[in-house]
């Protein structure tokens, strides 16, 4: 570094610190920054939390006879949503903090927003969200920056954002033995695919052997193995560890192996110890404290962004994304063939250790997990590492413009919780159609609370304005046309995602459709202290109202709708041509139905429209299936035959395709049949062949069900499926062969039907049960379709068997 001390800097916060102090609380944040890390220091804040003025004088009676006088007070100008003024209730102590509240709710007198942590709600109400602005002294300490008496502000200068939303990382993997002793641990900080380069390393406990396309560090034993990772990350000096279980697992395993073999494992940034927290409710779990780095959990970065499999082991996700998985098989007994290597074969284990934290990195850039995750920080202030937290980050985004707005926050369950009606989805009308157009509603929900001012704060604003000035809801709501947040935030997301596509920055413009497609489901969960059914169904009762106007306006114009849901209208268009005149169709009821909405609320409330509906899909063949055994339509299954200019594909939605607890054999079953249909093709032979080939036993690969344990095996007793049976099975003969259970405690199994019931597929002693197959996965997928072809499934096999 040129200048060894600076007075301003900006980065993106990795971690958050609180240290109390006899002065109050340090809050210690540290940075990622274009000239390095920094730790900046906010010293002397306090614990608070609000009580109504009018209970002051009871509250400090209860504090002085339970000895616990908080450190000072101060009454505000704001007040509660009934109109109460409050007092802030100030404590240098956590403890403190903790039993002035509990010796006032034993009384029965109310406290409010005592329940945040002091780093979050300090950025909070400063508008930090994920990037920073330091003021003050700042020193380079040879290897970070520090600010001992920082000033912070929210950065907001675009080309300084740029520069500051990038992370160091390390893919790390920790290998070890039955008995939880570390055999090596693996670090990648580049995904160059050549695992000699120095970005990748295996630390390995063995003696030195030659090897040529992996780069290993031997050492003598588990000691030696953790001071050289200290070394390792002395050197190179990562902003974020990344892993698959990464904390849960890798992190714990070290910070206990390093207790056990007394080697303080100083590897934060400022050379303290990485610890791990068990959190009191769950044994199981806990959480990795480790100074100015983040740690990113590959499966946790996967369900914050949205993005769902089957089963999140890094096997699966990486052959569902890649086709290519770990180095050792999973229906094999992994943790001994990870013993074997090592004892055996160390040079194999190393290079299996290394694939896992290549597969981690893979994964997270192709689907930009640690972009999304700094994106996402940016938007509404959560730590990078946070999981879901959908309700923390619209209460970061609300709480402090509510607070300048002379307001505080109701408590969680201040309002009774009741149901607030779902998402409207129409009675469809099943049959086989040619030339089906789909009309999509853009951001239906948050253009409803744009549209009609829907709002916590504003509803409150409403019911006290007199009834003529203010905006329907429903279920007695009624809305400030000028007092409200919500809308204007998510008119501000709306515009910052219209820019990042134009940017082409898909992190940003997915993390901000995820952001604002969660605006409806806080409000309609018990689990917000915002929750109002009256603010959940003005939204959801307003939407079906929309989805009825349009259907209606839509068969104004000669068209027939034969479905709707949630946000997508489905429209017959009877003597279409082709894919060109579907389009030109498609295209004219959208713009006639945004001109119908805009006319309408222009008209009837006196609002400007945000809602548009947008020309989504032509299917040129759609199938639309009855309830199983009735002849009422189904919902939220359908398949088509996507037409375009460039060329057809097939959907499917809801039906077997798509769903994970059906074979292989029904879903390339089903894609088969349905794609001979749509082209009006033969199928009676096709569907011989199919059952011929499966009792021939030539299909057998293709009858294995896989299905989650949700549950320890022995938490099934009254109900017990399958896949329980199979697992269980499978662990019998696991303990007859000395190898561990491997399915006691969750878990995912395969298994098939067998003339002896379900047997998993590792141990297979019985004779399949082909005609199982025949009536339970390719007779329902058959007979939901033919029944419009005029043909019956029964008759068709019946036919085949009469040629035998």
């Amino acid at each position: 570094m040129n200048d060894t001390s600076i007075t301003s800097l900006s980065g993106l916060i990795i971690s958050r610190q609180q240290v109390e102090t006899a002065n109050g609380v340090d809050l210690i944040f540290w940075l990622s920054t274009e000239r390095g890390p920094c730790r900046l220091v906010v010293p002397q804040q306090r614990y608070v939390f609000l009580i109504e003025q009018a209970q002051l004088a009871e509250a400090e009676a209860i504090w002085k006879q339970e000895n616990c006088t908080p450190d000072f007070l101060r009454p505000l100008d704001i007040k509660t949503f009934n109109g109460q003024k409050v007092c802030a209730v100030y404590t240098f102590k956590q403890q403190l903090h903790k039993w002035c509240q509990v010796a006032l709710m034993q009384n029965n007198i109310a406290t409010y927003e005592g329940d945040f942590k002091l780093s979050d709600r300090f950025l909070m109400e400063r508008f930090i969200y994920g990037l920073v602005k330091v003021s003050g002294e700042i020193k380079w300490l040879g290897r970070y920056w520090s600010c001992q008496q920082a000033t912070l502000s929210s950065e907001t200068d675009v080309q300084v954002i740029k520069q500051n939303t990038q992370l160091t990382m390390v893919s790390l993997d920790v290998e070890c033995s039955p008995q939880s002793e570390l055999y090596s641990v693996a670090l990648s900080m580049n995904n160059t695919g050549d695992m000699s380069s120095a970005q990748h390393t295996v630390i390995m406990i063995g003696k030195k052997q030659p090897v040529e396309d992996i780069n290993i560090i031997w050492v003598k034993n588990e000691r030696a193995l953790l001071l050289q990772l200290i070394h390792w990350f002395e050197c190179y000096d990562p902003d974020a560890i990344i892993g698959w279980a990464v904390a849960n697992f890798d992190m714990r395993l070290l910070a206990k192996r390093s207790q056990i073999l007394n080697v303080p494992l100083t590897i934060g940034r400022d050379g303290s110890v990485l610890k791990w927290l068990t959190h009191r409710d769950d044994p199981d779990s806990g959480s990795a404290i480790l100074h100015g780095r983040v740690i990113l959990d590959g499966i946790d970065a996967l369900k914050n962004a949205s993005l769902h499999f089957e089963s999140y082991s890094l096997e699966y996700v990486s052959q569902s994304l890649f086709g290519e998985g770990k180095l050792i098989a999973t229906n094999s007994d992994k943790g001994l063939e990870i013993q074997r290597q090592f004892e055996q074969e160390p040079v194999t284990l190393a290079r299996y250790n290394l694939q896992d934290c290549l597969l981690v990195e893979r994964i997270f850039e192709a689907k930009q997990l640690a972009e999304y995750a700094i994106q996402r920080a940016r938007l509404t202030g959560l730590a990078l590492e946070r999981r879901g937290a959908s309700v923390a980050a619209f209460t970061n985004l609300y709480l402090p413009l509510l607070h300048r707005s002379g307001y505080i926050a109701p408590n969680l369950g201040d309002i009774e919780a009741q149901h607030s009606p779902g998402g409207f989805v129409m009675d469809s009308l099943p049959g086989l159609y040619d030339w089906v157009l789909v009309l999509d509603f853009k951001s239906l929900y948050p253009n409803i609370i744009r549209s009609f001012k829907i709002d916590p704060m504003g509803m409150i604003e409403g019911l006290l304005a007199p009834e003529e000035e203010t905006i329907p809801g429903f279920r007695g709501a009624r809305f400030s046309r000028e007092h409200h947040h919500l809308p204007r935030i998510l008119n501000e997301l709306t515009s910052a995602r219209e820019q990042a596509k134009k940017d082409k920055n898909d992190a940003f413009q997915y993390a901000i459709k995820i952001i604002m497609n969660s605006m409806y489901g806080v409000l309609g969960s018990a689990g917000c202290r915002f929750h109002d059914t009256r603010l959940a169904s003005s939204i959801t009762l307003r939407g079906h109202q929309i989805m009825q106007q349009t259907a209606h306006f839509i068969e104004s114009k000669g068209q027939q709708v034969i479905y709707g849901d949630t946000d997508s209208t489905f429209v017959h268009i009877k003597g279409c041509k082709d894919v060109k005149e579907a389009n030109q169709i498609g295209e004219q009821l959208a713009q006639q139905i945004n001109q119908y909405w805009e006319t309408l609320l222009r008209d009837k409330f006196d609002l400007d429209c945000y809602l548009e509906i947008e020309f989504e899909t032509a299917f040129s063949k759609f199938f639309m299936p009855t309830l199983r055994g009735q002849d009422t339509g189904s919902k939220k299954r359908y398949a088509g035959l996507t037409s375009t200019e460039s060329g057809d594909k097939m959907i499917f939605k809801g039906l077997e395709t798509v769903r994970s607890d059906w074979t292989e054999l029904a879903q390339t079953f089903q894609k088969s049949l349905y794609q001979k249909i749509f082209a009006d093709l033969p199928v009676d032979e096709y569907i011989m062949e199919i059952v011929a080939a499966l009792k021939e036993g030539q299909l057998d690969e293709q009858l294995v069900y896989y299905k989650r344990l949700r549950r320890p095996l022995a938490d099934y007793i009254k109900n017990v499926p399958p896949q329980v049976k199979a697992a269980r099975l499978a662990d019998q003969q696991n303990a007859a062969l000395g190898l561990p259970l491997r399915y006691q405690q969750r878990g995912r199994i395969g298994y098939l039907l067998t003339i002896n019931g379900p047997e998993p597929q590792e141990y297979l002693h019985s004779d399949i049960d082909y005609q199982q197959y025949i009536d339970k996965q390719l007779k329902p997928i058959a007979e939901a379709i033919l029944p419009v072809l005029g043909k019956d499934f029964n008759q068709i096999t019946s036919d085949q068997m009469s040629l035998f």
